[in-house]
This record gives structure tokens, C-alpha cells and sequence, in this order.
């Protein structure tokens, strides 16, 4: 296939945009995408580059070269004691001290959910032989987290039976305890 914009060379990059139901295919060579800047044009607006997405996407500054755009923020975050910036922290992928979990918080929230499937909590796994009665209290929060689930909900039936279980649960718990003394 010949590229759509020069007609002279093959073209190796296939893009497809599907705008309002309408599917417009554009094959293009890559001599022709640097030229473009890799600009996807959409009706009426001035464009955007992939990487400029990706960067306000992922809260990192765009490649360098790119044209600035409404995703790109203007001030650069920078840990006070070691002096590492957000964009070398996404580069590098860890930080360079403790303080830098504080400095950065409000951004990492985003990409740790992104990480680990929505989950931003650590929960750890604990072996069976040892955990004791920890396991029946994780069992008991997890009851817990579903009952206010159900009662927002308004179903209030299975409210009920998920109540029953956390007070089994609770009569197990302290009988562990009584044992233990």
C-alpha cells in the first residue's frame, strides 16, 4: 500500500479514526508522519500527537519536541530533599527518597489504580498456618464492606444474612480469643 500523503513511498503506519459512527482509514509512510508530527486532525479542532495524550494521560510531561497543548502543565513538581521531578520519577519508575510519596500523592493515586486493577489499598496475602484469627477479621471486614453495600442499595434481605454471618463470625472470633487465654 502507497502512502496516502506522498504517493511515493510504502506506507507503515494504519491509523483508523472512527468519528461519530464514520470510519475514515489513513495509511501513511513514516517519512510523512515526522513531517506531520504523528497530528491525528479531527473536524474543527487544531489536533494533538499521541504522546501528548499519553503524557496528560499518565501526568508526565510529552516528548521532547512536542508541540505544547491544553494537556501539558506548566509547573514541574520537585521533591525537596532529593530534588527529583515527576517526570524523572516516570522515567526512572521509583523514587529517589522517602519524601517523595508525600511530594508526589496527589499523583500517584492514578497510576497505582492503573497498576493494580483499581486497588490503591494493600492488602498482602497471609499464610494460612500462621494468621490465626487474622483471616476471620479480614473475612469479617469484607462482610462488613458488603452490608453497607446492600443497605445503600436497599436490599435489605440480604443485609440481613450478610449481618448473620459478621455475628457468627464475631462469636468464632471471641471464642479464638477465649481459647488463647
Amino acid at each position: 500500500m502507497i502512502c496516502q500523503e506522498c504517493n511515493q513511498r510504502p506506507a507503515t503506519l494504519h491509523f483508523t479514526k472512527i468519528i461519530n459512527g464514520d470510519k475514515t482509514e489513513v495509511h501513511i509512510c513514516e517519512h510523512c508522519a515526522q513531517e506531520k508530527g504523528e497530528m491525528f486532525m479531527f473536524p474543527g479542532s487544531a489536533g494533538f500527537s499521541i504522546d501528548n495524550l499519553l503524557a496528560g494521560l499518565l501526568n508526565i510531561e510529552p516528548i521532547k519536541g512536542a508541540k505544547p497543548n491544553a494537556f501539558q502543565q506548566n509547573e514541574v513538581l520537585q521533591c525537596e530533599s532529593c530534588k527529583m521531578t515527576f517526570p524523572q520519577f516516570a522515567k526512572v519508575g521509583r523514587f529517589g527518597c522517602s519524601n517523595c510519596y508525600q511530594t508526589f500523592e496527589k499523583h500517584l493515586n492514578p497510576i497505582l489504580k492503573r497498576l493494580h486493577s483499581g486497588n490503591t489499598n494493600h492488602t498482602g496475602k497471609i499464610p494460612k498456618r500462621i494468621g490465626g484469627t487474622i483471616h476471620i477479621r479480614k473475612e469479617i471486614d469484607q462482610l462488613k464492606q458488603k452490608l453497607k453495600e446492600y443497605i445503600s442499595l436497599e436490599e435489605f434481605e440480604k443485609a440481613a444474612e450478610v449481618r448473620d454471618q459478621v455475628r457468627s463470625l464475631e462469636k468464632s472470633l471471641s471464642g479464638h480469643r477465649e481459647g488463647e487465654e
